[in-house]
């Protein structure tokens, strides 16, 4: 129909345009408009009207606009238009030569015929895009449930046995860094120049594949920037292979305790290796899906990256070698000497606090320089945990440190870092710290801290640090070199 000037002033008047609005849902209505220029004849007004409803977007979004040079076409859910405006005057009682187009035919007709069949094809197109819309939505919810829990399976781990020969020279004597107690690390380098640590073990687990693979999956999927990442394993015949990240800088012990090296430990990145150590204990203790206890931190098993940051190695091989255990106290002790709490070695009883307690002793060997073994040299010297505690008692702190530090050192976080390790190393476990208690006390002076009491003593030759009779140990040794690299012992974890 030939529209008339509306109430708010628009002028429309000659302008042929209609409107329309339908119930879509039995919640949402549907509203439309079309309109041509004055000039145009009704039949080119009907094949504008078609093309723009043609181009009509089909994007999923709830409206759409046309603009085109004779017309324009418009549907929202919404009205957006004035219903008195757009309403058709009454018509005349006698016809006469406007109420025709050029055609010869009623406005009135055109827009009885146009206006349906172009509500018909909006809410057909309208109710596409919803449909395609929905379905969108879900396929996203499914694809977010699956990529969510990235490593789902262990194939997905998987690597072929000949590949990783292929990456080691075949398991070459001169791509091998290290050997621990469950087997040799070689260096290899994959196909695309990824580089790789490989720990081949040496004997078998306990379990059967498929609870094997299960605790891969388990480890594979604890990811913090201070520990070695397990980027996979190969099962093929007799071999169980772990893939990890390849860490560049080996172990701390090969620059700690090395004459020669340690000076390239000045104490602000000594500092910062505590602190990262310090939060991936954290995360194993408290972060992370699993509660893991590693029953064997030490300085050969924290690796340096190319920028000296830590990385915990060897966590959660006690879980994939199916150790036989309750939850709290273990038949086969495993570890290092010097390193483990009293109470673990002593009686098999272990918990986060027995890595709390080596943690202690690791800052004290980070901080001193020396190895609390090498005090076991020859019998009747006392442990480095004594040593310190000497020097603590005297008001003397300081004379523990490495000489290595010169002047370049801060007197207080030194000064915190001996008195946390001297609490981290109490007898009673009661009195140790938790690693969130740790990292508080490194990051802030202010925290009142209690004064440490005697520690834990070991005097004399390991002899007098042997467990209870009855209980196994297992500590892991470096067969090929002097400084262990990457080296392999047991770990724990517990189920949350």
């Amino acid at each position: 129909s030939r529209g008339q000037t509306p109430p708010n002033g628009n002028n429309r008047s000659g302008k042929i345009y209609g409107s329309k609005e339908a119930n879509f849902t039995s919640l949402e209505r549907i509203y439309t408009f079309a309109q041509c220029i004055p000039d145009v004849s009704s039949s080119s007004c009907d094949n504008c009207l078609r093309n723009a409803i043609g181009s009509l977007p089909s994007d999923g979004k709830r409206g759409g606009r046309v603009l085109l040079s004779s017309c324009n076409v418009r549907f929202e859910l919404y009205p957006f238009y004035n219903v008195t405006a757009s309403a058709p005057p009454p018509p005349s009682s006698s016809p006469t030569s406007n109420d025709r187009g050029k055609g010869g035919i009623a406005s009135g007709v055109i827009v009885a015929i146009v206006v349906p069949i172009v509500i018909s094809i909006l809410l057909f197109i309208f109710g596409f895009c919803w449909m395609r819309s929905r379905t969108s939505r879900e396929f996203n919810v499914v694809e977010e449930i699956t990529d969510g829990d990235e490593i789902s399976t262990a194939e997905s781990l998987q690597y072929q046995l000949n590949t990783i020969r292929a990456a080691t020279t075949n398991f070459s004597t001169d791509n091998k860094i290290g050997e621990g107690g469950f087997g040799v690390v070689y260096k290899g380098i994959l196909p695309d120049g990824q580089e790789i640590a490989v720990k081949r073990l040496s004997r078998s687990s306990g379990q059967g594949i498929e609870e094997f693979k299960n605790e891969i999956v388990l480890i594979a999927k604890l990811q913090h920037r201070n520990l070695v990442r397990l980027l996979g394993c190969c099962l093929e015949g007799d071999e169980k292979i772990l893939v990890y990240e390849f860490v560049p800088n080996k172990s701390l012990d090969y620059f700690l305790f090395d004459p020669e090296k340690q000076q390239l430990l000045d104490w602000s990145r000594r500092y910062k290796i505590i602190g990262g150590i310090a939060r991936g204990l954290l995360y194993l203790h408290e972060d992370s899906r699993l509660r893991i206890i590693h029953r064997d931190l030490k300085a050969s098993n924290i690796l340096l990256d190319a920028e000296m940051n830590p990385k915990i190695s060897d966590f959660g091989m006690a879980r994939i070698f199916g150790i036989d255990q309750s939850e709290e106290i273990t038949n086969r002790i495993v570890g290092t000497y010097g390193y483990m709490s009293p109470e673990y070695a002593m009686h098999g009883q272990y918990s986060v606090k027995s890595d709390v307690f080596s943690f202690g002793v690791l800052v004290l060997e980070i901080i001193s320089g020396i190895k609390n073994s090498a005090f076991y040299q020859s019998d009747g010297a006392e442990d480095l945990l004594s040593h310190v505690w000497k020097n603590w008692r005297d008001g003397t702190p300081l004379n523990i440190m490495d000489p290595a530090f010169a002047e370049s050192y801060s007197r207080n976080e030194v000064i915190q870092c001996i008195h946390i390790g001297l609490l981290c190393v109490q007898e009673d476990v009661n009195e140790r710290p938790t690693m969130a208690s740790v990292l508080l006390m490194l990051n802030s002076y202010s925290i009142t801290t209690q004064a440490p009491q005697q520690p834990a003593f070991f005097f004399g030759s390991r002899s007098q640090m042997l467990p209870n009779k009855g209980l196994e140990s297992d500590q892991s040794t470096s067969k090929s070199m002097p400084l262990s690299t990457n080296e392999v012992t047991i770990t724990e974890m517990e189920p949350r």
